[in-house]
Formats: C-alpha cells, structure tokens, sequence
C-alpha cells in the first residue's frame, strides 16, 4: 500500500516550518512529502527593506531548501493555481509554463499572501511592490537610476520629478522601506556633486490616522519624528488618487511630479483561496483552531493564507498575517498532520504575541519586545537580534551577520546591477496574480487527470 501523499503549497515561514517538522518527526516511510513552490528557497520576508537599501545581498535572505539534514522532500518548481477538494486534487503551472495535476491525502495551503490593490487608475502599471525578492532587487536599482538619469538631466523639471519618491502604506513594510531608502539616497548624494541634495524628497502617505498603530501611541510618534528628523514627508489620512508615469496625485488634491511610487498598502491572501469556494474572513480561509477546513476532508490551511482564531486573545480575534504566527503555527500544523496519520488527537494553535519590531536603518528602530517600549539603539538590538535569530541555517546567520558588519565599516554602495533594466516591472510582473484558474477549468484539468490515469 502506498503511503499518504502530504502536498505542502507554499514555502513561506509557515510552509517551511512544517515541512522540516515534519522530515524531523515522520518516520521512513510514513508519508510522502512533496512542496510545491517557484523557488528552492525560503524568503526571510521582514528584511526585504535592508535587501532594497542594499544593506543586505538577496541571497542573503533567500534561505536554500535543500540545506536541510534530513531532506526529503520533493519539490515542484511551480504555483498552484487551483485545488479540487473533492477530488483531491491541485493543479499547479510549473515555472516551464507547463500545467500539471498532484493528486494528495492531506494538502497543506500554506499560499501566503499578495500585495493588496484597490481600483487607483493607474496604480497597476506603474506602481511597484515590496512582496518578492525580485521587486525589492528592482526598486534599488530603479531608485538609482533616478539619481543617475537626474544628475545627467539639464532639465530642471525632470530633475525634480525624478528626486521625489512616494511610498504608499504606513505599516511595517512601508515605514521601513521609506526609511531604508531614504537613508540609501541620502548616503548617495555626496557621490553626485550636481545634484541639489534639497531636492530629494521622500513622501510616506497612509489613509490611517496614525503610523503602525499596533505599536501603540508612544512608540508610533517615536517612529514618526525618526522619519521627519530625516525630512520624510509623512501625510496620514492620505491615499492615492491616481497614477501615471511621471506624476501622482494624492486624495487630498496634491499633484506630485514622481516617477518612483512603492505601494505597500497591506496584503490580501493568495488568489489560490477563492479558487476553494469555501468561507472566508477578509479574504483569508476561515478554519478551525486545529488549522482544518471545514468541511473539506485532508485540507489543512495557516499563515497569511488563513484566519487562524487567535486563542490568547479570545473575542472571536484572527491571528494576525506576522512571521511569528506562521513559523508557530507550522509546528503545529506538523505536528496536527503526524497526529492525523496517526489517529490521535489534534491540538489547537495557541501563541501568545511576542511583540514587533521594527528597523528605521542605521541606529535607529522602535520595538515592542514582550510589551516593553524601546526606542534608538536598545530597540535597533532587539529587532536585529529578533531577525538573526529567525533565520534558519547557519549559513543564513553568517551572511546576513557579514552584510550587517561590511555596511557599518564600509557605508553603502551605489551600483546598479541592470535587472530587469529597460523591461516592464509592475505589481502584475512580480506577483502573477492573474494566473489562477477559475472553478470550471479546475474541474477540467481534474477530469482530464483522471482519464490519464
């Protein structure tokens, strides 16, 4: 008899937390493994910023998967892009563009999430991302090329045009990456003596009242005077209004000359969940406290792809879409899948929030380790302490330890590196939220799996 088939989509914090749980815990045998994901790596997501900064090298962050002692997993260089449940089946598009089906026992959707846009005209086409590595590789080298094409320009209009930068989202995400940048264009100057450093301005916009409110009012305006001492414009209570390739135009009326808009405005769950039919909170697949589906049998879901009750805090509260929530709850989703296999009991996920930390570069950072408020360099220890520790290979540690220690002794570097250079580079470039298939060609890729077989 062949052992049951465990299908993993998703190499996130969560997915990869319970992939090697489960290669640590399974015995030979047991269970087949197989991970679907584009890339044999995990993002360690929360340093993207520093990676855009270039503080930190991409491979740095990118945390191979085939380091692992015990690997045994199979990998499928792909997404998925549909699952029947009822067949038991995922359809998923290889990175060849060819369309296969796995068929499994127990899947795992471990999705992620994807930039969340709203209906901006414009916003698609010319705004970019902060979700991959790719796009955090391409925003350094466009922000550089800003500087490059404005110090070769004798127009002073373009000059101006090209030395405003606009990030849109007041959360973690965006507040680190105007800070981070910020700093990066800042260093750059002294190395372009026509340029007017008066005339590089960085604009932080939100339509929230308050910068990373989860930080709590003290730590939030600590936050908020680190940006303005560094003359980033912060306008809260601002969005968006439209977008286009050499200028933006805020809701509040302002006409910005800009050829550099970052959106960050939050996260929305993969696109693979709507392709379940099942219910959902805000997008994300409401299952139970021991990560199940209801209603769907061998289908299990957590991370930012699912609304996980949050336990410790009670009142019908969802866990929030953090790394500390996914890399807890993929322990326990192993553990809840060996429990299955097993046929014994399943626990709940329970996790006490540990705090936020958040990285402005250089000495500067607000943290909230265990409730208690820090600011400057205590609050710059805990968050590169947190992140250090969080990486998962030694490998990752030394690098990412040597990025930090060569930035702080040899400042940063200015060259760009021509990727993606001269080629479209959208939200919809980066993040293939338009390769999903509807419900009707699922049941058709199922069916034609079946005939094969």
């Amino acid at each position: 008899m062949a052992p049951p088939r465990i299908l993993v989509v998703g190499a996130g914090f969560a997915g990869v937390e319970c992939v090697q749980r489960l290669e640590r815990r399974l015995a030979p045998g047991e269970a087949e493994i197989a991970l679907v994901t584009p890339f044999s790596y995990q993002l360690y997501l929360p340093l993207l910023p520093q990676v855009a900064s270039g503080v930190l090298t991409p491979q740095s962050v990118a945390v191979s998967l085939r380091r692992s002692r015990r690997h045994r997993t199979r990998i499928i260089p792909g997404g998925a892009i549909g699952v029947d449940t009822k067949a038991k089946v995922c359809v998923i598009r290889k990175i060849t563009d060819e369309i296969v089906t796995e068929p499994y026992d127990y899947i795992v959707l471990a999705a992620g999430s994807v930039t969340r846009t709203f209906d901006i005209p414009g916003l698609l086409d010319h705004a970019r991302g902060m979700k991959t590595l790719a796009e955090a590789a391409y925003v350094r080298d466009h922000v550089i090329a800003q500087l490059d094409l404005a110090d070769a320009s004798q127009d002073e209009a373009e000059r101006a045009s090209r030395l405003q930068f606009v990030v849109v989202g007041g959360g973690y995400a965006g507040t680190e990456t105007a800070a981070c940048l910020q700093r990066l264009t800042t260093n750059a100057i002294r190395h372009y003596p026509r340029l007017d450093p008066k005339l590089i301005k960085w604009h932080l916009i939100d339509i929230a009242p308050k910068l990373m409110p989860e930080l709590g009012d003290k730590l939030g305006r600590a936050a908020l005077d680190v940006l303005r001492r560094r003359n980033i414009e912060v306008s809260l209570g601002v969005s968006i209004a439209k977008a286009a390739a050499e200028e933006v135009t805020f809701t509040d009326g302002r006409v910005l000359p800009c050829r550099t808009l970052i959106w960050t405005a939050g996260v929305a769950a993969s696109p693979l969940i709507a392709t379940l039919g099942a219910e959902t909170v805000r997008g994300r697949l409401a299952v139970t406290p021991q990560l199940r589906l209801p209603g769907a049998d061998g289908v299990f879901a957590l991370g930012d792809a699912a609304a996980v009750p949050d336990l410790a805090k009670g009142d019908g509260a969802v866990c929030p879409p953090t790394a500390q929530h996914a890399m807890r709850q993929g322990k326990v989703m192993a553990d809840n899948l060996i429990a299955s296999l097993r046929r014994q009991p399943l626990k709940d996920y329970v996790h006490k929030d540990l705090g936020l930390v958040v990285d402005l570069g250089g000495k500067d950072a607000v943290s909230k380790p265990l409730g208690v408020e820090l600011h400057g360099l205590p609050a710059q220890a805990v968050a590169r302490g947190y992140h250090w520790s969080a990486l998962r290979t030694n490998v990752a540690k030394t690098r990412v330890m040597t990025n930090w220690l060569l930035n702080a002794v040899a400042g940063d570097d200015f060259v760009r590196t021509g990727f993606q250079s001269r080629k479209p580079a959208t939200l919809r470039d980066f993040e293939y939220t338009d390769a999903y298939l509807t419900p009707e060609q699922i049941k058709e890729h199922t069916q034609s799996s079946v005939i094969k077989h």
